[in-house]
């Protein structure tokens, strides 16, 4: 109890008092406590360095032995994601002081594929955007309702203490989210399914599964688990299925690319669809982490080497593939 009331009066203060101090400030103050995290080798960076393991092992499309992994390319780049890391909760504080027109003149994009998205949009079409944990989403989600999307759906894990996850709804609603809890209330499935029919905008980080019902799916060299709702949901309401990767470009500026549009294979049950659109996902994930691995924040396990075994065989016995149809973010 202790411990959670200190978070919740962490995160309070940092919504105040960072918006508050000058930026160059606050930056530095917050690569300070990225860097004190790094150098702790806690557990969350011990995972960290997990993942990107397997980034590295498979550079360049080759397979490499651990011991040929060079360690200090692992620390620095464990380093540099923890900066990142810092720097998406410095933004998210700070987003509620940072100018509209700010968030659209420093965002890079390819405009085809934005373009499209809107067009989807005006005709009644529901678009699902699948993301990674890269970049500042939360900028992005802001910037996309800046540009024409006007507001979207997504789905939130419930944070502790209560406090700290009513403070991020709170934080996310006042950009133009709806955000449905992954638990505690309705269904997010069956919600989001409504949107996508009503073609509205849906958006869910989805490189890891948090529910017994992720797809098995090829992700750097290894199986890993994920999501299988933006899957179920594309197969389901018909909306288009486009994965999207985030990144920073410099100190102030940041960048998204929304990938083409994952099609609804014509033949096969609906698993087997659900089970080859989140493989051809996972294949976007990989290509988005490996030119921009440093923004990707993975801090917790989704390697199936890594899981815990009786969570493992849950999801294997319920779902038999693991071909589920969980949403979770």
């Amino acid at each position: 109890m202790l411990r959670e009331r200190l978070t919740g009066a962490a995160f309070g203060a940092g919504w105040t008092l960072v918006c508050r101090m000058p930026e160059s400030w606050a930056r530095a103050l917050f690569r300070f406590g990225a860097d004190v995290a790094w150098r702790r080798q806690g557990r969350g960076v011990q995972v960290l360095e997990g993942n990107l393991i397997r980034v590295l092992r498979t550079e360049g499309g080759d397979c490499l032995d651990d011991t040929e992994i060079d360690g200090k390319e692992l620390r620095t780049l464990s380093r540099a994601v923890l900066r990142s890391y810092a720097r998406y909760y410095l933004e998210a504080f700070r987003m509620q002081v940072i100018p509209r027109q700010q968030i659209v003149d420093r965002m890079h994009s390819n405009q085809p594929n934005i373009d499209l998205t809107m067009e989807h949009l005006r005709n009644g079409r529901g678009v699902i955007y699948a993301l990674p944990h890269m970049g500042n989403f939360e900028q992005a989600g802001r910037w996309i309702n800046l540009v024409g999307a006007g507001s979207f759906t997504t789905v939130a894990e419930r944070l502790k203490p209560d406090s700290v996850f009513e403070r991020f709804l709170e934080f996310r609603r006042a950009l133009g989210m709806e955000v449905l809890p992954t638990t505690g209330g309705p269904h997010p499935f069956g919600v989001l399914a409504q949107r996508l029919r009503a073609g509205k905008l849906v958006c869910i980080v989805a490189d890891r599964d948090l529910s017994d019902t992720g797809v098995e799916v090829d992700f750097f060299g290894e199986k890993a688990l994920m999501p299988a709702g933006p899957a179920a949901l594309a197969v389901q309401t018909g909306a288009a299925l486009m994965p999207v990767g985030c990144w920073f470009v410099g100190e102030t500026e940041w960048a998204a690319h929304v990938y083409d549009e994952i099609p609804v294979p014509a033949t096969g049950e609906r698993k087997q669809k659900v089970a080859a659109m989140t493989q051809q996902l996972a294949a976007v994930f990989e290509e988005a982490i490996r030119e921009h691995p440093a923004d990707w924040h993975m801090l917790q396990k989704l390697f199936v080497a890594d899981l815990d075994p009786e969570r493992l065989a849950r999801s294997r016995n319920r779902n038999g593939n693991g071909n589920g149809a969980g949403i979770r973010s």
